[in-house]
């Protein structure tokens, strides 16, 4: 069987282990113990970590410690959603070091000690994850929670926050001995102030920066942007600018041209100061240019690590059938040629485990011989969780003719997102109306663990996102992973993905630039009732190729090996583009 590697040229690897690349993310799910993220940027940039290891990529990546996490879930009998606090103990799970940087703001002198994540690729390659601490005795009160929360507190605490990621993090991996590093990628715009750290390593200080200093910086930059939502691109008052990061700072933030609306924009900063910009599929990568027609932004469209969210059961099967899928996950390809009996039986062995669980946990009574669909992502208003339950009557109407079916959801909302809160509200009035025709179940406290358990063991899975609002999406990847094929809003990495009848089904076509909840829920449930139900029960071979090659068609492409690849190749040793 052939087999095409990834293999890293001398341009990428370094002979003395030296690091050539920093990874800069607010969020990092390196492991389901350690809660340093909120959903799917985080997971995408573990998974990213997960690649540069296996890869034997020389970088290193860049995060806050969030001792209190982002939070636990709470739903009442209501779907009524509660916060609870997600505390962990860094001494179990990372390595604390003895490192100490600081950065200023607000005028005060803010310690910071560097914690470390070993992450070990497939070849035993490391590479590490700096967890940044600000909870020392040497910094006053506020100063101490700065790396409590997650996404919490207010403006002040955000870039509060954010200076301590961008421009501590740059004092740290000084204080760390990593001087060699060339290429600083931010991953969404969270860090874009890491480039305040370049401009005065480059300059001496921040006082009399010009423009030739920041063209220097953004030969060093790449950005990702990750959403075309407003809630995506942080902005902060001018005042509140000077005041955190102080005078000089925000005289070089004005020679960027980053304050559009008196505003410091962190994505227009991190625009200014990049040399290679992308978004995280074809179709966002378009989105977002329009966004900011006046810098070149390119795609590289996500992916998933394949070990982390294969299921054993299918890790098995590849392992006995496709050998060196983990070394290359191209060789998935050929997935093809494994029997369709093999693949059923493989993913009956997810679906009862998946049952196993909601039985013990969320006390649900599921059946394995019944269509389950899965359905979860961040509960707001953009990805329609309810768009399902448009038409209640229809349903029932499609479990009585087309064939049964059962629903498990999950996702939380932020906690001052109160339509993404309404919204779960309205999926448990939903399942109410519905039981017991139709069994409904929303998942408690949805996180990694929940994900790998839904994304393999469902047999369909639903994605609903008001277009053009998605900019790539991970869960419907991680689901073709395990066999289990989309039904679609086409928006996001599903426009690249989506084989009408053979890697899955889509809602709607993608004429229309906007989406239209009536138009979406009937084409929803006419595929669901006339296509998929029907198949699914009455031709249960042709149902099992769709399922083998969302494997073998999405799966070999859609993941971050090759993702982290392009990286490499597009990004990392791109040479600096001309602003228009």
């Amino acid at each position: 069987m052939a087999s095409v590697n990834y293999p890293l040229t001398s341009q990428y690897r370094t002979s003395d282990g030296s690091m050539r690349e920093a990874y800069f993310s607010m969020e990092i799910a390196i492991d389901p113990a350690i809660p340093t993220y909120s959903g799917g940027l985080g997971v995408l940039a573990g998974d990213t970590i997960r690649s540069a290891a296996d890869l034997e990529l020389p970088l290193v990546g860049v995060t806050l410690l969030h001792r209190q996490g982002y939070f636990r879930q709470s739903l009442n009998g209501q779907g009524q959603q509660q916060e609870l606090p997600d505390e962990w103990d860094p001494a179990r799970h990372v390595e604390r070091l003895d490192a100490r940087a600081r950065v200023s703001i607000e005028g005060r002198e803010v310690v910071i000690r560097p914690w470390r994540y070993v992450c070990r690729g497939n070849s035993g390659h490391e590479v590490s994850v700096y967890l940044l601490d600000t909870d020392l005795a040497e910094n006053d009160p506020y100063d101490r929670a700065l790396t409590s929360h997650l996404y919490g507190g207010d403006s002040r605490y955000r870039l509060c926050q954010e200076t301590v990621l961008g421009l501590g993090g740059i004092a740290t991996l000084e204080a760390l001995g990593h001087s060699d590093i060339r290429v600083f990628h931010m991953n969404e715009g969270h860090s874009a102030l890491l480039v305040l750290g370049l401009l005065k390593r480059i300059h001496g200080s921040l006082s009399g920066v010009a423009l030739d200093d920041i063209d220097a910086v953004r030969r060093r930059c790449v950005f990702t942007t990750h959403t075309p939502v407003p809630a995506g691109h942080d902005q902060f008052s001018r005042d509140l600018m000077r005041q955190v990061l102080g005078v000089e700072a925000a005289q070089v933030l004005d020679v960027t041209k980053c304050c559009p609306e008196d505003l410091l924009n962190m994505t227009f900063l991190a625009l200014r100061c990049s040399h290679f910009v992308n978004g995280v599929a074809m179709r966002h990568g378009e989105v977002s240019q329009g966004m900011f027609p006046n810098y070149p932004i390119r795609a590289i469209t996500n992916g998933v690590h394949a070990q982390t969210w294969v299921s054993p059961p299918f890790g098995a099967l590849f392992d006995e059938l496709v050998p060196g899928w983990r070394r290359d996950n191209l060789n998935l390809r050929y997935v093809m040629k494994i029997p369709l009996d093999r693949i059923r039986a493989t993913h009956l062995e997810a679906k009862r485990a998946l049952i196993d669980r909601l039985g013990a946990q969320a006390r649900a009574d599921f059946d394995e011989t019944i269509f389950t669909i899965g359905f979860a992502r961040r509960a707001t208003a953009y990805k329609r969780a309810d768009l399902v339950f448009h038409d209640l009557d229809r349903l029932r109407w499609i479990a009585r003719n087309s064939g049964p079916f059962q629903i498990v959801m999950g996702g939380k909302a932020h906690p001052r997102d109160e339509g993404g809160k309404e919204l779960i509200r309205r999926i448990y009035e939903a399942a109410r109306a519905l039981d017991p025709l139709i069994r409904v179940v929303y998942v408690e406290d949805y996180d990694i663990d929940w994900a790998k358990a839904l994304c393999s063991g469902v047999d369909l899975w639903l994605n609903t996102p008001k277009r053009p609002h998605e900019a790539s999406g991970t869960s419907g990847m991680k689901a073709a992973m395990n066999g289990v094929p989309s039904l679609s809003v086409l928006d996001g990495w599903w426009v690249e993905g989506h084989i009408e009848n053979i890697t899955g089904w889509s809602i709607g076509d993608d004429d229309a630039p906007e989406s239209d909840d009536e138009e979406d829920a009937a084409a929803l449930y006419d595929k669901l009732g006339g296509v998929i139900l029907p198949q699914f029960y009455g031709q249960r071979d042709e149902y099992t190729k769709v399922m083998r090659s969302a494997i073998a068609l999405n799966g070999s492409y859609f993941n971050t090996q090759r993702m982290v690849f392009q990286y490499s190749v597009d990004a990392y040793a791109e040479q600096p583009s001309t602003m228009r």
